[in-house]
Formats: C-alpha cells, structure tokens, sequence
C-alpha cells in the first residue's frame, strides 16, 4: 500500500542564525550535529522531566533548519522555541504553502521527508489508508498517542533516541531510565477480531493484569478485522501475546506491523 499524504496544514518554522545548530542540538532529541544537508530526522522537545511536549520532524537546509510539526502543534512548539531563545542568535520564519509526504509501505512512515509543493495525488490524513499505515506504522498523533503525560522511550521515538548526543533538555530522566531499562508500559500495535469500533480509550485485559493498558487509536483494517494502537504494561506487552480488548480478541504486535 503506497499513499501522498497531504501536509499542507502542518506548521513548518524555518531556522536561521549563527547558533541554529547549538540551540537546536540543546532543545530537541534530535543529534543536530551529525543531520547532514538534505537529511531530516524525527524527535521530540521536552520538558525538564523528559515528558514529550511536541513531536517533530526536522530537516536540514543548507544554512537553515526547517521544524514540521502537527497543526494542532503549531503554536505551541514556535512558542517553545522561542522561550528558550533567550541570548541565542537564531530567528524564527513560519513557512506555508504546499506540501506532501509520499508513503510507499509501512518502513517508509518514519523516513518519508515531508516535501515543499503540491503533489496531485495527495490525500487528506484523514482518509483511512492513510490512518492505517499511520497505526502499523504507529506514527504519533500528539494528543492521541502521545502528549505530556508520556516518555519518548515508550514510543517508537525510543529508536530514534541518541545517547551519544551531548545535554538537551529532559536529558536525564531519559538516560537514567535507559540505563535502567525499566520502562513501564510501551506503545504496541493490535490487530482486533472484529470490523466495529471498540470503546474510546477502551482497556487492554492480559492474563497477566486485568487492567494492562488502553487503546489510543483505531481504524478499520482488512478481513474483518481492527487495527489500533494503545499502551501496554511491561508485564504484558509481548509481541503476539493474546489480549480481550471491548470484550473482544485481539493480538499484540510489535511497532511497526
């Protein structure tokens, strides 16, 4: 399954100055020093206390860095930038216009760079081939899948974490729990037996633990089945354990699936 996706309502924020490199590598997730020209990279902007503020995508361009973020995070991740902006040379300049991410299979979620300019065969992010990759892939929705109440660690931005990058803000905790290893639940994917819609935010029982997690997204799969994503307990997270989901069967995968 292949779909252009259109992000033309996604914030873009280009940034520039003699320090875009510095303030970048110190605010995100994201290893800005080694993103060479023509490269981009997903991460996150944390709070002190390694909690997931904004997810975003972020592209080299020659001496410029461009910052794509969800619309609903626009607002909220210029302003981020710009609070800790303090005594640094960078500037600001919202982008608009055109633009798409071309999906050719689920691998390519993650690495698709998201493109300037119109694509005619682009599609709303809203239509449900879209949705589907997007859960296999489990590719974020900030206040669906992830907001400030979770880790990078318990995302599938946990594989794009560098712990050989220098400090950034929320360092800490997500090095300590690194070198711990003991996050305690994680998004997983789950194929449901099943076309209809399970409850919102419906509970994952396990075997292990009645209560072991809840569904964060779904969407209508193939043959009858669901496709959804949702946070597990480490006691119960297992790829192709069994779990009752709504009253229902469902399977637990690893992300992607």
């Amino acid at each position: 399954m292949s779909v252009v996706v259109d992000r033309s309502q996604w914030g873009r924020l280009r940034v520039t100055g003699g320090d875009r490199v510095r303030f970048l590598q110190g605010l995100t997730t994201i290893n800005v020093e080694s993103l060479g020209d023509g490269a981009h990279a997903w991460g996150a902007v944390l709070n002190p206390k390694g909690r997931v503020l904004s997810v975003i995508d972020l592209a080299h361009a020659g001496d410029a860095f461009i910052v794509a973020c969800e619309h609903s995070l626009t607002e909220k991740t210029r302003a981020l930038l710009e609070r800790y902006a303090v005594m640094d040379d960078v500037a600001f300049e919202p982008l608009s216009g055109p633009a798409h991410q071309a999906w050719s299979d689920v691998a390519t979620v993650w690495t698709a760079p998201i493109v300037a300019g119109d694509h005619p065969h682009a599609v709303p992010e809203s239509e449900i081939k879209v949705e589907q990759l997007r859960i296999r892939a489990g590719f974020l929705r900030y206040e669906c899948d992830v907001g400030e109440d979770h880790f990078p660690f318990e995302t599938p931005l946990v594989k794009m974490l560098d712990y050989e990058k220098g400090c950034y803000v929320g360092q800490e905790p997500v090095f300590r729990v690194h070198a711990q290893g003991n996050s305690a639940r994680m998004l997983r994917g789950f194929t449901i037996e099943g076309a209809a819609p399970v409850a919102e935010h419906a509970v994952i029982k396990h075997p292990a633990k009645d209560n072991a997690g809840t569904i964060t997204s779904q969407v209508p799969g193939e043959a009858g089945m669901r496709l959804a994503l949702g946070y597990l307990h480490r006691t119960a997270w297992d790829a192709d354990s069994v779990v009752e989901i709504d009253g229902r069967r469902a399977t637990v995968h690893e992300l992607p699936f």
